[in-house]
C-alpha cells in the first residue's frame, strides 16, 4: 500500500516539475510596455545607471544565470519581458536609445527605468526586428484577451478591407511578413483548413495582440 501511495505521489509531482521552468513569455494582452521601442537582450550582469553615462548614479546591479537571479528579491516576471533560462536568454523593454546606451524598464510592476551601456550593438531589437527574427522562426501566439477583431484575416493592411477568414483555434500561426501594425500570416486552424491574410499584431498605440511563440 505504501508503494502505491509513493508511486501516486511521484506521478502527481512529475507534471509540476515540467511546468516550473521559470520562463517568462507574454500570454495576455497588456497595456504595459506599449510606449516602448523594442527589446534589449541583456547580458548576465545588468548594470543600471540613472543617466546614459558611467559617471552618473549607479541605481541597480542585477546578476542572472539560468534561473538564478541576484539579488533574490528581484522577480523574473518583474524584470523581464521574455526570459528563457534554459537558453540563457533575457530581454528587457527599451524606452529610449542613444548610440551607446539603452534606457530599459527593469521593474515591470513599478515602471522603474535605468540606462544600460551597450556591450554589443546587435542586442537591441526594434519590435519589428524582434518579430521578424523570432516570429518568423517560431510562429506567433494569439495573446489571451485579444479583441475579437484581432482574429480577422484581411486581404490587405486596411482596417476596412475585406475579411477573408477568422482565426478560431489555430494549431500554428506562421508569420510571413510585417507591414506596419499588420502581419501577413498563414494559419492552420483546428479544422485543418489553411488560411492566409493580414491580422493586426498590435494596435496603433502599441498594444500587442500577438507575440512570437518562442520555444
Amino acid at each position: 500500500m505504501k508503494k502505491i501511495f509513493l508511486i501516486l505521489a511521484i506521478m502527481l509531482f512529475m507534471p509540476l516539475q515540467g511546468f516550473c521552468t521559470g520562463e517568462v513569455i507574454p500570454q495576455y494582452v497588456s497595456i504595459e510596455q506599449t510606449n516602448t521601442l523594442g527589446l534589449y537582450q541583456v547580458p548576465n550582469e545588468i548594470v543600471l545607471y540613472k543617466e546614459p553615462s558611467e559617471t552618473s548614479t549607479l541605481i541597480h546591479s542585477i546578476s542572472w544565470i539560468g534561473n538564478k537571479i541576484f539579488p533574490e528579491s528581484v522577480k523574473a516576471q518583474d524584470l523581464f519581458v521574455v526570459y528563457l533560462p534554459a537558453k540563457n536568454l533575457g530581454f528587457l523593454a527599451v524606452t529610449d536609445e542613444t548610440e551607446n546606451w539603452v534606457e530599459v524598464i527593469y521593474n515591470n510592476s513599478t515602471g522603474a527605468k535605468g540606462w544600460i551601456k551597450k556591450d554589443d550593438p546587435y542586442r537591441f531589437y526594434t519590435w519589428v526586428m524582434f518579430y521578424n527574427m523570432y516570429g518568423r522562426k517560431y510562429g506567433l501566439n494569439l495573446l489571451k484577451e485579444a479583441p475579437a477583431e484581432a482574429k480577422d484575416l484581411h486581404v490587405s493592411t486596411e482596417e476596412k478591407s475585406q475579411i477573408v477568414g477568422t482565426i478560431n483555434m489555430p494549431q500554428k500561426i506562421n508569420l510571413n511578413v510585417i507591414r506596419g501594425n499588420w502581419a501577413l500570416v498563414s494559419v492552420m486552424d483546428i479544422d485543418r483548413t489553411p488560411k492566409t491574410g493580414y491580422v493586426r499584431w498590435r494596435s496603433d498605440n502599441g498594444v500587442k495582440y500577438y507575440f512570437p511563440a518562442i520555444k
